[in-house]
């Protein structure tokens, strides 16, 4: 049965199976035989009319059935499969069950060691400080690290990953201010953003470099005042989401999303500002967290947005997922 639906309701509920072609049930939930694991869901209030994200709904991620935490970034595709790695050299990837459109549960969840050229496990800490990924069109994927600054291509995550080129002047981040941002483009133009920028560069933008190993066009980066891009995902139309954080001692965490025209990627001069027009600033009634990896896919005839915060290993923050419609996309 086709996922292109008319009628609201009906898109959202073919959402489920979509990689099967069925309709969202609970039936189909349990077709592969394992409950759902690792995942609770969790209501959104909706967001004001004119809001360019309408909230579908989340789920609270369960770090001692998954084996850890700490997600940093994430890649959602057509077929609702959800794939993250964490900050602690780790990967994971399992099935987003949706019910009424709404986010349920995890299931078919596989998680395992990111590793080196030679097939070694990465230790967490200096060298497995995974913080960025990206798909490419063969279906292999980069992943950016920083405190050592470097981007591995992985065939599968649980192959050996081999060195890419990065782009020239990443090295002269800050350990702890590297490449969080990592996109492919619709037109295959690798798009990525550093955290920081080093000691000499001015801090009100941020180094971004557009294009793929040789081929590199060194960028900035505008993000908002008191805010630090945290990653970067592909849309359909060329485009690109940005996702923002912030923090302090008195406001905590703060976040917003943006996008990026597709116009402004399409060929820009050496040195050009990327700024991105805000779709969402989470806060009241959206939960607060430290949000740190976004992702964009075509589902049906709808584009969904999903975020994913890190919550540190710590046990007063939470690892959230939360799945947005893009209203005008």
């Amino acid at each position: 049965m086709s996922l292109h639906r008319t009628g609201r309701a009906l898109r959202r509920r073919s959402f489920l199976c979509a990689g099967a072609g069925l309709l969202g049930t609970a039936a189909c939930a349990g077709a592969s035989g394992a409950p759902p694991v690792a995942a609770r869901p969790l209501a959104l209030a909706p967001l004001p009319p004119g809001s360019r994200l309408e909230p579908l709904g989340g789920l609270v991620l369960d770090s001692t059935a998954i084996g850890f935490g700490g997600l940093s970034a994430l890649h959602l595709d057509s077929a609702l499969r959800i794939t993250a790695v964490s900050d602690l050299a780790r990967w994971m990837t399992a099935r987003l069950v949706l019910r009424d459109g709404r986010p349920m549960a995890l299931t078919e969840l596989r998680t395992g060691v990111l590793r080196d050229g030679a097939g070694r496990p990465l230790p967490r800490g200096h060298t497995g400080d995974s913080e960025s990924m990206a798909r490419l069109p063969d279906g292999s994927w980069l992943v950016g690290f920083e405190r050592w600054h470097r981007i591995r291509a992985y065939r599968n995550l649980d192959a050996p990953g081999t060195y890419v080129q990065m782009p020239p002047g990443l090295e002269l981040a800050p350990a702890n201010g590297g490449l969080e941002s990592l996109a492919v483009l619709a037109d295959g133009q690798w798009l990525a953003i550093a955290e920081s920028s080093a000691a000499a560069q001015p801090q009100e933008t941020r180094p971004a470099w557009l294009g793929g190993p040789d081929h590199w066009r060194p960028l900035r980066y505008q993000p908002a005042e008191g805010f630090s891009p945290a990653d970067a995902a592909p849309l359909p139309d060329g485009g690109a989401l940005v996702l923002e954080r912030s923090f302090s001692l008195f406001a905590g965490f703060g976040s917003r999303l943006v996008r990026i025209p597709a116009t402004q990627l399409r060929d820009p001069v050496q040195g050009a500002v990327l700024v991105g027009e805000e779709l969402l600033r989470l806060g009241s009634p959206l939960p607060a967290d430290n949000f740190e990896g976004v992702s964009a896919a075509r589902v049906g005839d709808q584009t969904l947005v999903m975020l994913v915060s890190d919550d540190n290993q710590n046990p007063l923050q939470r690892g959230l997922l939360l799945l947005f419609v893009l209203a005008d996309h």
